[in-house]
């Protein structure tokens, strides 16, 4: 249990390199047999690095992507410089649009300290220091790059109350009463439509998920005035929804009303009614580059990989084929899972690849049918709503930039850098530790075994005991203790990441390793007890230490042959294990103080070994490594388990 406990902790310090937090020990071993990673899509399947680039107005279409090209803006580092020239006004169609984004936002995007020195058209895009949701930045900078400084819209419109987003409602709300317009400058010229246009004093901007501000809105904006909203009206705003989807971007709508009264304190709700839809934001989130890759690396280990968004399905399906998680374009939205039976959920969740527009609650829901089809899941999460499914999974991994402490308190696992490729780094840690485990295993009760029946046959043959009581100690205390340590650290196998996941109810005596530890134990002990036989029988003055000495060395031998299940020694070479090397070298070393030192030969009850003596002990000391290796040769002709993944 000792050497067991050591190797899990040294699993989760080698993992702690590759930026996974192990919380919970024993997940160190149970990512080894993961076959299904529940993923969520936006900062782990993608860079979560929002840029605007298209805004969809009614009956027009902006592609800000040319637009920034043309653009220099604040946060670079210079004078915004909207293209229309300073002074002019923008349309209150794209006014409001802008200025809802930038105001209903909690982020805050500093702008750095012009440098006299930096040539202007120098890419300054890591200038701006941003606190926030990637999402709320994107839309701050966007109105900035416009020529809208939300410092500037937050003085000509103070926010007096807010309405947060929530997963159940999708949107955000925040109230703005007008400021002080007597205060001129560029921003101000700019929007002055926008006080011309508006009835009242106070204005609510919301923006959020487009299917739930429609379900709030009773009017569009159309040419530069309200008009009530129709079913024509609704399937356009859904078809280009969709469209803007489709193409890979998250898509946001703007909505807002006049108010003559702010809502009484605590009721901001109250004013998500009667909206005013203007447009929509598209927000591109580029997938990973090294995510793809990942992907692939699961699917030849035998694992699936599921993405589970709240966004538009669309946009979901287009990322999951882009990044070769979905061939089929199927996919669940909340709506269809909440309408499913549980029966009818466990059977498609082995099939279903993408889920889009999900609650935290549901993915409880999957991770519980994905278990009952006997699949160990690791789930991701950040949020505090989270923390249920990433209980329930088997492996509950959180984010370590973005998630919440709920998240990781419940989690097994935390991502330092949010990015899919450290899970799957981590399940391939986790195979590795459970072969090496494996290996300790086999090759500690080889040695056992074959120690056992040295002993226990040699009074059969009416000889004395071979071995001392404080010479079986010494042999355990090296080969149990420096030999069985330097296996937990061994180097990954060439094919861990293109086999199956093991079973998690696998005995660690599977495949093979029960056989070897009778058939290696047994050979090696008869072997050792032949060699002590013939030396008492020949009345060798030193046969015991003889016997001693041979056991230590094929106990060495053992640990070099066991490295690995397939590969020969000379394939993995002798220095790819450095913690091997330092083990065998210093047990070695010590055999060799114990027989030849005289205060050590008076405790060890041992003697000075000929050379002759010693070179039949490294010789008859071989036989198990050469078993061994001569297996690998044997099985290498059957070929292994390839994995699939449908």
């Amino acid at each position: 249990p000792a050497v067991v406990t050591i190797a899990l902790a040294i699993g989760a310090r080698r993992m702690l390199k590759r930026h996974a937090l192990i919380r919970k020990l024993p997940a160190v071993e149970t990512l080894g047999s993961v076959t299904t990673i529940c993923s969520d899509k936006t900062g782990t399947l993608t860079e979560n690095r929002m840029t605007v680039t298209i805004l969809s107005l009614a009956g027009k279409r902006i592609d800000l992507r040319e637009s920034y090209a043309q653009l220099t803006s604040r946060l670079d580092g210079h004078k915004s410089g909207f293209q229309a020239g300073q002074g002019s006004e923008m349309e209150p169609d794209l006014t409001l649009t802008l200025v809802g984004s930038a105001l209903c936002n909690n982020a805050n995007v500093e702008a750095e300290a012009e440098n006299p020195n930096q040539n202007p058209n120098q890419n300054s895009e890591d200038q701006p220091k941003a606190m926030g949701d990637p999402t709320e930045i994107a839309l701050v900078v966007a109105a900035d790059r416009m020529g809208l400084d939300k410092d500037e819209l937050e003085k000509l419109f103070p926010r007096i109350a807010e309405a947060p987003f929530d997963s159940d409602r999708k949107r955000m709300t925040t109230i703005h009463k007008f400021g002080d317009w007597e205060w001129q400058g560029q921003v101000a010229q700019q929007i002055s439509s926008l006080t011309e246009l508006s009835p009242a004093n106070h204005i609510a901007f919301t923006k959020g998920a487009v299917d739930s501000l429609l379900n709030v809105t009773t009017q569009v904006w159309q040419d530069n005035r309200p008009e009530p909203i129709t079913d024509e009206w609704i399937e356009r705003i859904h078809a280009e929804n969709d469209r803007m989807a489709a193409m890979g971007t998250r898509v946001l709508g703007v909505g807002f009303r006049w108010l003559d009264q702010p809502p009484p304190e605590g009721k901001a709700l109250s004013v998500e009614q009667d909206l005013i839809f203007v447009g929509l934001v598209g927000l591109l989130d580029p997938a990973r580059a090294e995510a793809k890759e990942a992907i692939q690396t699961c699917t030849q280990a035998g694992i699936r990989t599921v993405m589970i968004t709240g966004d538009h399905p669309l946009m979901a399906k287009h990322i999951a084929e882009e990044l070769e998680i979905t061939r089929d374009g199927r996919y669940l939205t909340g709506q269809q899972l909440h309408q499913l039976s549980v029966s009818e959920l466990e059977k498609q969740a082995g099939s279903v690849s993408v889920y889009a527009r999900v609650s935290p609650e549901q993915k409880l829901k999957i991770v519980d049918a994905l278990q009952k089809q006997g699949q160990i899941v690791s789930m991701t999460g950040d949020g505090v709503n989270d923390a249920p499914a990433l209980s329930k999974a088997n492996i509950g991994v959180a984010m370590g930039i973005t998630g919440t402490d709920v998240a990781k308190e419940a989690a097994d696992m935390v991502l330092l850098n949010d990015n899919f490729t450290t899970i799957v780094a981590a399940v391939e840690e986790g195979r590795v530790i459970y072969d090496n485990i494996r290996k300790f295993i086999r090759y500690t009760l080889t040695g056992n075994t074959s120690t056992v029946v040295l002993m226990l046959f040699a009074p059969l043959l009416t000889m004395p005991q071979p071995l001392k009581p404080t010479q079986i100690l010494w042999i355990n205390l090296l080969a149990d203790g420096l030999l069985a340590l330097a296996l937990s650290v061994e180097p990954g196998e060439k094919d861990v990441m293109q086999r199956p996941p093991y079973p998690p109810n696998e005995s660690v005596f599977s495949r093979g390793v029960g056989r070897d530890i009778i058939l290696f134990g047994v050979l090696v002990g008869l072997v050792l007890l032949g060699l002590g036989y013939y030396g008492w029988t020949n009345e060798w003055q030193n046969w015991q230490t003889t016997v001693f000495a041979a056991l230590a060395f094929s106990r060495i031998f053992l640990a070099l042959a066991m490295r690995s299940e397939r590969d020969l020694l000379i394939q993995k070479g002798l220095f790819s294990n450095k913690p091997m090397l330092g083990a065998v070298l210093l047990t070695f070393t010590l055999q060799l103080a114990v027989i030849f030192t005289p205060w050590l030969q008076s405790i060890f009850e041992s003697a000075p070994l000929t050379q002759r003596e010693l070179l039949i002990c490294l010789a008859v000391s071989t036989v198990g490594f050469w078993l061994v290796e001569a297996q690998k040769l044997f099985f290498r002709r059957k070929p292994r388990q390839k994995s699939v993944v449908n």
